[in-house]
């Protein structure tokens, strides 16, 4: 059976986020790539930063979204494959060379220097204490020194080599994950960490081969993936998500979680407009009823708490890709994807703090979305689908999108202009 398939010949795709949880379920099609027959989301309990801190939550929220995407479906599924934010997941990477004594490169040479780099990490990651490996991926092989070879299979050297990208992730943050999915009576075909999911989804073959890098925007995770020649070769994870920023309204304005969640969907932005002063918004306060008089503040308020949380996301998201190393390897191209990319402005203000060239990612490699799960809030779960298949095909990016997210801009901008002179 092929990794992350059911019996029944389906696969199924389970994001477990700290907003919410989403289950997608696909079956393969002739070209190979997956078309969605069921679709299910609850709102996340139970889970914060990426990490189950409630069983009991968290299984009630896996279940409902399964069942969901089940009976939507019509049918049921008793595995599913599964991402990973949580547990501080964290990359490295290691080298390997075995001698092949001159003759041709085959599978078995292959399976011995791949067996060699993955005992090579074990015995370091006995070394590091309370954590697991997540992923194992060859960036790049060479033989007798000479690099850059992607397939050595056929070629002749007495040297071949193999890069590993290694992702680990905390042991502790794995088994709770893995506990709770177990108790909803569901196998789990294995971990995807977050920002690889979404970069399968949503990057196009340009893209991950002249080198990008991905940024999912989470709500309680901001997850870094950079890719160069076809592979991902650095993660890393940011422990600020858009539930931080729900935060930041709820304390500054004194108003429930929840409409401090509406303010920031229906009035939220980044980018300070003159017309943000003279502009109220109601705010409900806490512990007073609806019949109870609202309080109003301008807009102006709103912007003023949100721009300084997403400017600190975004400028921690600088450091570690400067103290990484990767940030000039991955060239001036940035993809945004995660529902706390959503809020208007955000990639105007990503470009600037960034200084690089910034799009939103949005699910494309995956048939059967509805029109309201093609945004970048899904791209993880579309992802775990293109991985669970191994099918990376290549995409053409549809420019449309941003063509009318331009359009929608210009139009606020000549609207503004119109009131204001």
């Amino acid at each position: 059976m092929r990794r992350g398939f059911s019996k029944n010949g389906l696969v199924a795709a389970l994001d477990v986020g700290s907003s919410k949880v989403c289950c997608f379920i696909a079956r393969e099609q002739g070209n190979g790539a997956a078309r969605v027959i069921g679709i299910g989301q609850q709102a996340s309990q139970g889970v914060k930063g990426g990490s189950i801190i409630g069983l009991d939550l968290a299984e009630a929220a896996i279940l409902n979204a399964v069942h969901a995407a089940e009976q939507m479906a019509g049918e049921t599924v008793d595995r599913v494959i599964v991402n990973l934010s949580g547990g501080y997941p964290a990359s490295s990477s290691i080298g390997i060379e075995v001698m092949i004594d001159g003759h041709e490169v085959g599978e078995a040479d292959l399976r011995r220097v791949l067996s060699q780099g993955q005992q090579h990490h074990a015995l370091d990651e006995d070394m590091q204490a309370g954590r697991q490996t997540v992923h194992s991926i060859p960036t790049g092989f060479s033989i007798d020194g000479n690099r850059g070879i992607r397939d050595p299979l056929g070629m002749c050297g007495e040297q071949l080599g193999v890069n590993l990208h290694v992702v680990t992730a905390a042991s502790s943050a794995i088994r709770n994950l893995t506990a709770c999915i177990q108790r909803c009576h569901l196998d789990i075909s294995g971990f995807v960490v977050s920002p690889y999911a979404a970069a399968l989804s949503s990057l196009v073959e340009d893209e991950m081969d002249l080198g990008v890098t991905l940024i999912d925007m989470g709500g309680g995770t901001t997850t870094i993936s950079v890719f160069l020649e076809g592979n991902v070769i650095f993660t890393d994870v940011v422990p600020v998500g858009g539930i931080h920023v729900t935060n930041d309204i709820a304390r500054g304005l004194s108003t429930p979680i929840s409409h401090a969640e509406r303010m920031k969907t229906l009035y939220g932005h980044v980018m300070p407009m003159p017309a943000d002063e003279q502009e109220m918004i109601d705010v409900p306060q806490v512990g007073e009823g609806e019949d109870d008089d609202s309080h109003q503040v301008p807009r102006s308020l709103l912007v003023g708490i949100i721009q300084p949380r997403l400017e600190e996301t975004l400028e921690l998201v600088r450091s570690r890709l400067e103290a990484s190393g990767f940030d000039k390897v991955a060239g001036r191209r940035v993809v945004l994807t995660g529902g706390a990319c959503q809020v208007p402005g955000l990639r105007e203000l990503a470009s600037l703090i960034l200084d690089k060239q910034v799009r939103i990612g949005r699910p494309n490699r995956v048939d059967g979305l509805a029109e309201a799960t093609r945004g970048p809030a899904y791209a993880v779960c579309a992802g775990l689908l293109v991985y669970a298949l191994g099918a990376e095909m290549p995409v053409q990016y549809d420019a449309r999108e941003e063509e009318k997210e331009l359009e929608g801009l210009v139009g606020r901008l000549s609207h503004w202009f119109r009131e204001h002179f």
